[in-house]
Formats: structure tokens, C-alpha cells, sequence
């Protein structure tokens, strides 16, 4: 008996060493939490570095890039305070519904940094959702009403549509949330 029992647990043990060594490597790519999270910065380096990045899942979409120039083309004009730049990244919609003036008292001392697309996802009508996370600082009194903070991190999804060609950012669905928080 001491023998088979020997026997049956040389026969296990040797399976699944050869189940690890001839078993064949993944291929797919790391998801979304995989990414290394990018180390907190100290308040005075807030809001952090202006550069769109793309996390490995939303860098796979086959319009990554094209996603990725719209961002920074957004973020970019935000930070420069320069309306007519943003008014070219997102649909006729948003613009008619954020007039110059209205904008520029909006964003006056708003500073965006820290961006990551996590990821992009298909939507109906071919559109995109954009997830995205990132880091805003601003006089607090410019803070959402119900988050007067000189720092927010913002997690939210952006709706994104072709307009001649080119993507846009779409109009939130009324009722969307953006998740917040102080930094």
C-alpha cells in the first residue's frame, strides 16, 4: 500500500509539472488594472503633469490615438484658458450651451493634470465612451457647488461622436454623475 500511494503521488506531482512547463503563454493584453497606478503626488505638485496617457487597455482600441490627440487637444485648451481651441474638441451642442463668457468664468482658474484614458469602449450609433480620470485644481469658490476644494480628482466617461470625420466630445446624458472626490 505505502508503495501506490508513493506511486499515485509521483503520477499527480509529474502532471502538473508538465501541465506548467509545456502549458501555452497567455497573449492577451493586461487589463486596465494591471497598470501600475502612477505614485500620489504632494499637494503642491497637484494637479500633476498636463500629458494625456493611455492605460495598456485603452491604448488596444484601434482609435486610441485619435482619442488621445482630441484629449489633449481639450485639456490643452482648458489649461491655456483658450475657448475657441475647446470649442473645436467637442460638439455644437456643448458650445451653445457653455457660451464664451460663461466658460471662461468657469474655467478661469481651473488647471487640469494627472489625465488617463483607462479605457474606450463602443457605443450605440458608433460612438465611443472614454473613461477617464483626472486631476483638476482651481480657487476653491470655482469648484462644483457641492465640492468647494482647491484640488478635485474626477473619474467620469466621456460620450464621444464623429463629426466630419473627426471625434468629438459629445454632450453628457442629463442625469450622468461624475464621480469626485478632494484630493
Amino acid at each position: 500500500m505505502p508503495v501506490l500511494i508513493v506511486v499515485v503521488s509521483l503520477t499527480v506531482g509529474g502532471g502538473l509539472l508538465a501541465r506548467e512547463l509545456y502549458q501555452t503563454p497567455s497573449t492577451a493584453e493586461p487589463a486596465v488594472a494591471n497598470d501600475p497606478a502612477p505614485p500620489p503626488l504632494r499637494p503642491q505638485q497637484q494637479p500633476g503633469p498636463p500629458t494625456v496617457e493611455l492605460a495598456s487597455d485603452a491604448a488596444a482600441h484601434p482609435e486610441a490615438e485619435p482619442v488621445r490627440d482630441l484629449l489633449q487637444r481639450h485639456f490643452d485648451s482648458i489649461n491655456a484658458g483658450d475657448y475657441d481651441r475647446w470649442s473645436n474638441t467637442v460638439v455644437a451642442e456643448r458650445v451653445q450651451a457653455q457660451p464664451r463668457k460663461e466658460w471662461q468664468k468657469n474655467y478661469q482658474t481651473t488647471r487640469d493634470g494627472s489625465i488617463r484614458v483607462f479605457r474606450l469602449e463602443a457605443a450605440p450609433e458608433n460612438t465611443l465612451t472614454a473613461l477617464i480620470g483626472f486631476t483638476s485644481t482651481q480657487d476653491a469658490s470655482d469648484g462644483p457647488p457641492d465640492l468647494q476644494e482647491p484640488c478635485i480628482i474626477w473619474r467620469l466617461a466621456f460620450p464621444l461622436t464623429q463629426v466630419g470625420g473627426e471625434w468629438k466630445i459629445d454632450a453628457v446624458t442629463t442625469g450622468t454623475i461624475p464621480e469626485r472626490e478632494a484630493c
